[in-house]
């Protein structure tokens, strides 16, 4: 019982709200014990008196017979004090001496004071004049513990204690609901996660209850994502090691089988094997790069790189093979170009692997142009190619690991494992970058690179 966090909540809120209540009613009985319905009376009577004296002061001043009317008529005691304190005036000399009047700290006019005998009075003060300080007293009355409870006052109190008190309980476990239901929905859904019938759990509440539940919606989102994304690289790389292991194993079959059993297609096998397995071997290693750059655990040395000569490296890297495939490799670049803060490896890995996909998706006779202009706060840098071009339903995906646009239709052939651009973008971005590209099937695409010049 009571383990539940609505449970709990209500419980909380009625204990806060019981010891509240608790509180002013032992408040107010104190204040009926103290000042039950006969002294209240009594003070009624000490105020009627003391505004009878006040209102005509010049009446009574020097006249003794005026104060014992008042004394007699409403049942008091009159003290007249100079101001030496001395009493000049007193309506029951024959009682005991009563104190001079002293103002509380909550500056109240009806007060209590013991006489000499150690009588408890009720008394009133007021200052007549200079030299007069009027004070009616009468003594308390004592009245039994008992007789509090026929005070006119408690029964009012006592009802609306118990009307207040239900209704705070009532309050309070609408309160504990409001609070705790949409965390018990979020608790629900995390253990039915995942659940194909499973929906984001609608915020409501408090505005931070309501904060909980968008993050668990985002968190939740992120981690199918994540799953999912996990999904596709498994069955992604079980796909590319299939082909090549598949033809290793076919040809070291034959081997065995003497199946090859000439030289020269024992030749052909080994050749098969070593090639496939060095497209295994690169693969592996562009995973395990990704994987580092992906984790921000890539060994990046920061520098100063000279971009000039580096995309004029580039340039004469693929020159040969560009005069081979019968494309023009130029390049486009001010001689001013300044320097970035970078890695100068990567960086170059990133342009040889942009300037390598366009020369082998731009057919003889195309160009493919590298372009570099400084903006002020960052360079942009453009690989062009008059290429057979990407579709539009492609250019989303184009940076994901293992994607590879299907170029059947324009009658182009599957090249790598469709690692390059997802490397090209981390790598990229590891140095505070991003990159974009642009494509018209048939017209060609172009890949911009803005990298900050800043560090």
């Amino acid at each position: 019982m009571f383990t539940s966090l609505r449970s709990r909540l209500w419980l909380s809120y009625a204990f806060v709200i019981t010891i509240a209540l608790s509180i002013v009613v032992i408040v107010l009985f104190a204040f009926l014990i103290r000042n039950p319905l006969l002294s209240r009376q009594v003070q009624e009577r000490l105020r009627t008196a003391q505004s009878l004296v006040t209102a005509n002061p010049q009446k009574f001043i020097n006249n003794p017979n005026a104060l014992q009317e008042i004394t007699q008529a409403y049942d008091v005691r009159v003290l007249v004090f100079n101001s030496a304190r001395q009493v000049i005036f007193d309506s029951n000399p024959n009682e005991a001496k009563l104190p001079f009047p002293r103002r509380n700290f909550l500056g109240r006019l009806s007060q209590t004071a013991r006489d000499a005998k150690g009588v408890l009075w009720l008394y009133t003060f007021n200052r007549l004049s200079r030299d007069w300080i009027l004070v009616v007293a009468a003594p308390r009355p004592h009245v039994p513990a008992l007789n509090i409870f026929t005070d006119q006052l408690l029964l009012p109190i006592v009802e609306g204690g118990l009307i207040a008190l239900l209704l705070s309980l009532v309050l309070a476990f609408a309160l504990s609901r409001w609070v705790a239901d949409p965390l018990q929905q979020v608790v629900f859904a995390a253990r039915n996660y995942p659940s194909e019938a499973m929906k984001p759990v609608s915020p409501h509440g408090p505005h931070e209850v309501q904060d909980l539940t968008r993050a668990f919606n985002s968190m939740i989102v992120r981690v199918h994502n994540s799953q999912k994304s996990q999904r596709d690289f498994v069955a992604n790389v079980s796909h590319e090691l299939k082909t090549p292991l598949t033809s290793i194993q076919g040809f070291a079959q034959a081997i065995l089988d003497d199946t090859a059993d000439t030289p020269e297609a024992r030749r052909q096998a080994a050749q098969i094997i070593y090639d496939e397995s060095g497209r295994m071997h690169r693969m592996a290693l562009d995973l395990l790069d990704l994987a580092r750059l992906e984790a921000g655990t890539a060994d990046l040395r920061m520098s100063s790189v000279d971009m000039v000569a580096l995309l004029r490296n580039i340039v004469e890297k693929f020159m040969r093979q560009a005069l081979k495939a019968g494309i023009v490799l130029q390049l486009d670049i001010p001689e001013n170009l300044p320097a970035l803060t970078g890695d100068g490896d990567r960086l170059a890995q990133v342009f040889t692997n942009l300037v390598d996909n366009a020369l082998k998706f731009t057919p003889m006779g195309g160009q493919v142009t590298i372009s570099a202009v400084n903006t002020g706060t960052e360079m942009e840098i453009s690989t062009t190619d008059t290429g057979i071009g990407i579709p539009n339903e492609a250019l989303p995906r184009l940076f994901d690991r293992f994607y590879q646009v299907d170029f059947s239709r324009a009658g182009g052939e599957r090249h790598g494992a469709g690692l390059g651009l997802a490397i090209v973008q981390e790598i990229v971005q590891a140095h505070d970058g991003r990159i974009s590209v642009r494509s018209e099937v048939g017209h060609g695409t172009t890949f911009v690179i803005h990298l900050p010049l800043a560090a």
